[in-house]
Parts: structure tokens; C-alpha cells; sequence
């Protein structure tokens, strides 16, 4: 986790910096305190892979002897493919379309996008990809 813990905490070091140079040179609330967030968002995720890092076993990447053999194996679960993140973002798009047109196709969207919602979480559950 060094690697993932010294690219973030340098892209926090970043904004630290870049802030109040952003506050002189624009005097813009907005644009500074979204540097000072991102800062602040990048120190809490700093901090997290540090005590994450102290937590577990060295990886092989994070020693010194490490080889590139230790890490073969099953990597996590990638699913083959799946419709439903088109479906939510379809039911998504006619949400935002009804507030422009008209309620009643808010509420269609948001009941048909109940029912994209539950088939992508439950996609793993029957059909040919249940386990």
C-alpha cells in the first residue's frame, strides 16, 4: 500500500499548497474552499491506507524482494457482462427528463428504476451467473 499511500498523500500536498496561492491570486471562495475539501479528502484517505497498510501483510509489490510470481492467482470476481447499468442509467435519464416535462414521468422513472435497481443488485442471484 506505499505506492497508493505516497500518490495520495503527494496529491494532498499538492493542494495544500495550491490553495492559498488559489485564494491570492483569484480571492474566489469557491474555488478555494473546493481545494481546501479536496485536501482535506485526500488527507482522510491518507490516513486510512496508512493504518490499513499497518494492519495487513506486505504485499509484494510493497517489499523489497518482492517477485512478480508471488502475486499470480485469482485476482477477485469480474462479472462477464450485464445490462442493468444501461437499464439504471436509462431509468436515471427519464428521472431527469420528468422534472423538465412533467411529474408524472419523474414518478414512472423512479418506479422503473426501483426495478433496474433491484435487477442489477440481485443479477447474481438466478439465470445463468447465479452461484
Amino acid at each position: 500500500m506505499k505506492s497508493e499511500f505516497w500518490t495520495i498523500v503527494s496529491c494532498g500536498i499538492f493542494f495544500f499548497l495550491i490553495a492559498p496561492v488559489y485564494w491570492v491570486l483569484t480571492n474566489d471562495w469557491t474555488g478555494t474552499t473546493a481545494l481546501v475539501m479536496t485536501f482535506l479528502l485526500c488527507a482522510l484517505l491518507g490516513f486510512y491506507l496508512y493504518v490499513v497498510a499497518g494492519q495487513i501483510d506486505p504485499r509484494p509489490e510493497d517489499r523489497a524482494d518482492g517477485e512478480i510470481a508471488e502475486g499470480a492467482g485469482e485476482q477477485g470476481f469480474f462479472p462477464p457482462y450485464s445490462w442493468w447499468p444501461l437499464v439504471c442509467a436509462s431509468m436515471l435519464a427519464i428521472c431527469v427528463l420528468g422534472v423538465v416535462i412533467g411529474w408524472w414521468l419523474f414518478i414512472i422513472g423512479v418506479g422503473l428504476g426501483a426495478v433496474a435497481l433491484w435487477g442489477w443488485i440481485f443479477e447474481y442471484y438466478r439465470g445463468i451467473h447465479a452461484h
